[in-house]
């Protein structure tokens, strides 16, 4: 079989995503081609002084991805509460320096973990079950949704997601409002990065984040239902399955779970009864 020639691939003019060669292999051919990859930076998040984690993520809305971060694990409860946010290229990575109030400080100082951060990472690092399991508070609002609503988002998704056009691997979160449209996406390596972007530019944006619900691309497991309920979410709908963790968590929670979303059907996990019909007169599954 010829060994094609290695070049230099050229360059892409795209955040996030890098270009490789590569080789396509077939029963008799050896063909050589560039491949998109997708990239993957260590990311430092830095409060007051004092490294918390680090995680690896894709190198872009590394703000958005900050502020998510510290709203959805606790660190902080309202985005007034981070007085100051700088981002900056470090070594082979980038360092998120973060200064939050005293009071903030000091709750994370008792409960600080260090996460060997993973693109796949959900809970890694924590400490102790407690932590771990620790008890989920329910939304205030219970948003409902409508199957337009959902089958709208879905057809919407694929056109946004930017980075997974061009080389895959990636994962997306989205805002959706009540009507379906899609307010933001963000793609990243990590399935709970994107969802923690997501978090971060809806707590950014001016006047706060506007009714809706979240539409999540990966499997929908415990960790993401916990950052919706730590955030105030309480609807999820997942293009992938849900664990049974996540959704007996979400029954607690009273977060409505809609997983295995495709266009043609949903499936219902928790909470069927605020999935309801156009006219929002009444829920689409009979409740007894």
């Amino acid at each position: 079989m010829p060994v094609p020639q290695r070049t230099t691939p050229p360059p892409i003019e795209s955040p996030g995503v890098v270009r490789h060669p590569a080789w396509r292999l077939r029963a008799d051919t050896a063909e050589a081609f560039t491949a998109n990859l997708i990239e993957e930076v260590p990311v430092a998040l830095i409060y007051n002084g004092v490294s918390h984690a680090v995680m690896l993520a894709s190198p872009g809305d590394i703000a958005d991805f900050a502020l998510g971060f510290s709203l959805s694990e606790g660190i902080i409860e309202t985005p007034q509460e981070l007085l100051d946010l700088e981002v900056a290229p470090a070594g082979e990575g980038i360092e998120v320096r973060l200064t939050v109030t005293a009071r903030r400080f000091a709750g994370l100082k008792d409960r600080r973990r260090t996460l060997a951060g993973r693109s796949g990472c959900g809970l890694c690092g924590v400490e102790s079950l407690a932590d771990a399991m620790r008890p989920l508070p329910a939304p205030v609002d219970q948003t409902f949704l409508t199957l337009a609503a959902v089958r709208r988002a879905l057809d919407g998704l694929a056109p946004l997601q930017r980075l997974n056009q061009l080389a895959g691997a990636v994962h997306a979160a989205a805002w959706v409002d009540p009507d379906g449209v899609i307010q933001h996406l963000a793609e990243d390596v990590g399935r709970h990065n994107a969802f923690d972007k997501v978090i971060g530019a809806m707590a950014r944006r001016r006047g706060g984040r506007p009714p809706g619900f979240a539409l999540l691309t990966s499997r929908l497991s415990y960790e993401l239902v916990q950052k919706a309920a730590t955030t105030g979410i309480s609807a999820l709908v997942a293009i992938s399955a849900p664990t049974a963790l996540a959704i007996e968590a979400a029954t607690r929670a009273g977060i409505c779970i809609v997983a295995l979303a495709r266009a043609d059907s949903v499936s219902v996990y928790a909470h069927p009864e605020r999935v309801i019909d156009l006219n929002g007169a009444k829920p689409c599954i009979p409740i007894a």
